[in-house]
Parts: C-alpha cells; structure tokens; sequence
C-alpha cells in the first residue's frame, strides 16, 4: 500500500477539476489499454540483470501525452516533473518516483518506430470501435491536408528534408508532407491513412483509402476523374465525389445541387483534421523523413478516432 503524502491528500481534496484532467480521464477510460499493449509485449525489452526496463504502461501513457500535446522528449520529460496531472495520468503518483528521462522516452518512440506498431495500434483500435458497432458502415469518404515541414537549412544537415517537396495552393506555396485519409462514412473515424510529399495529387492517392467492402465514395472536387468514376459504377459503388468546373464551363443547376447535397456528408472527414491540428496541435512536422512522420500519424489518428468518438464509448 502507497503512503500517503501531503502533495497527494492535496491533490485529492483540491476544489477544481481542470480541462486537462477532464481530457485525460476521458481519454483514459475509453482507449483499449489491454488490446494495445498486448501488441507491443512481444517487442518490449524484458526485465533482465542490468538496467530494468520502465512498466510498458506507462511508457505508452508517456507516448500518448506526447502526441496529444505536441511534446518533444525533452519536453514531457519535464512536463512529467512539472504538472501533477500529467505525472498521475503516467502512473507515477508518488513525489519519489523516479521518472523516465528524454532518452527512456526517445528509444521507446524509437522502438515503436522500428517495429511499425503505430500502424497496428490503429488497426486495433479500429477493430475496437467495430466491436461497439462505431466503424460498421460501407462507404468511404477521402480527403486530405498539408502539413508544413521546416524549410530553413540551418540545421545539421545544413539542408531542407529531402523527402519533403513544395506545392501551391491557391495562390500560397507549402513545403511539406500531405496525409490522406479513408473515414467512415457513419462514424467519421479514420480507417485508412497514407503519407506522401505535398505535391503528390489526391487522385493518385485514392485507390489505397478505400475498403474492399466500400460500397459508396465521397470525396471533394479534387478527386474529380471520369475514369475512376466510370470504374466505381462498374464495380457497383456510388460515386458521390463532387463534379468539378470545367475550363469554359460553369456547373448546370442539378450538379451544384448534388454537389451541396453530398458536401454536408462529406464534411464530416476534415473534423479529424480539427483535432489533430486544433486540439492536439500537429500543425508542423517535427521528425525528418516520411517514415518517422508516418508512424506519428498513424497514432495521431487512432488517438483521433477516440477523441472523436469518447461521448459514444462512455455511453455504450
């Protein structure tokens, strides 16, 4: 039994709930923390003759804080000696625990890294929002966003990240990354991601974001394309992808109509956008290279999804 301190008697009795605490303890009660951890056991260093490793658990505690509020190691390192909450949501509840440093919270980002587990982590997650009947429906909806990455070549390197390019949108230049995603059409939760550089275009893009059971596709008038279309009615699927203006030509009354029709559905796709750009503060890339980025998106949506979806979890 733990004894009890003057800094936890505190804590306990304390008069206000903070939005932080509120979020952490939402968080906490809707993520599937047997499922995932179930899949990272196999690669998690074993308990040997030298240096033990940190309880699995609240390493993945420490990973998920960091990503939901854009931490670097160095950071939730010290965001772990400084707010109370953040340390309690870790497991460490104690004044004289000894917590993690930058480097323990690097090589398990690291080995997460290695292993590819965020990809999983998403799959599992996923397969827990079907199990609550969340993610069941047959359509798809796509779409994308830019991610800026650092352009400056003062750095180590002494130039820009070779795996990220330039693209203009509208009349402004990015440089950076675009994430694509597959969301379903009921619960809006992401199922497919895919990461590529800023200028590759969404259409070329789309094939990878569907489900083979997808039986109706929404996208913006970026995936326009008669071919696709032509190929989604043959395979017996709805084409529900906004018609775009064609040089010359102004759109007739029924296509605008449609296109406001199937708009209000697919609006819904770029609220997981919201969260993680809003809420969890991904606006600019931190690591280099596209697989690094890769892996943090993958978890970003998965911890999106549950964001997104925490009102229904805590009523089922």
């Amino acid at each position: 039994m733990q004894q009890s301190t003057f800094a936890s008697l505190a804590w306990q009795n304390k008069g206000k709930i903070t939005r932080r605490e509120r979020f952490l303890a939402e968080m906490d009660a809707v993520i599937p923390w047997g499922r995932l951890l179930g899949l990272i056991e196999p690669h998690y260093p074993k308990a040997g003759n030298g240096t033990q490793p940190k309880p699995m658990e609240q390493m993945l505690r420490i990973y998920f804080m960091q990503n939901w509020f854009n931490l670097s190691d160095r950071q939730m390192e010290d965001a772990l000696y400084e707010i109370e909450s953040m340390r309690r949501f870790a497991g460490f509840s104690g004044v004289t625990d000894t917590l993690p440093d930058e480097t323990t919270i690097l090589n398990f980002r690291h080995l997460l890294e290695k292993h590819e587990l965020t990809a999983v982590l998403l799959e599992a997650i996923n397969a827990h929002l079907k199990a609550q009947g969340l993610l069941v429906s047959k359509g798809t909806m796509v779409d994308a966003t830019l991610i800026h990455a650092p352009s400056s070549t003062k750095n180590r390197e002494q130039a820009r990240d070779p795996e990220m390019r330039q693209t203009k949108k509208g009349k402004q230049w990015y440089f950076g990354m675009k994430v694509h995603v597959g969301a379903d059409v009921d619960s809006g939760a992401v199922h497919t991601v895919e990461i590529t550089a800023a200028n590759e275009a969404d259409i070329s893009v789309l094939p990878k974001l569907l489900r083979a059971e997808d039986e109706v596709i929404l996208g913006d008038a970026g995936y326009a394309s008669d071919e696709y279309k032509r190929g989604s009615r043959q395979l017996g699927m709805r084409w529900c992808v906004q018609d775009k203006r064609k040089p010359g030509q102004n759109l007739s009354g029924s296509q605008k109509k449609r296109n406001r029709k199937h708009s209000s559905i697919r609006a819904r796709v770029e609220h997981v956008f919201r969260v993680i750009k809003r809420q969890f503060g991904f606006t600019r890339t931190r690591y280099r290279g596209l697989m690094k980025n890769a892996v943090q998106v993958n978890m970003l949506m998965g911890l999106a999804n549950l964001y997104l979806l925490r009102r229904r979890l805590l009523t089922t």
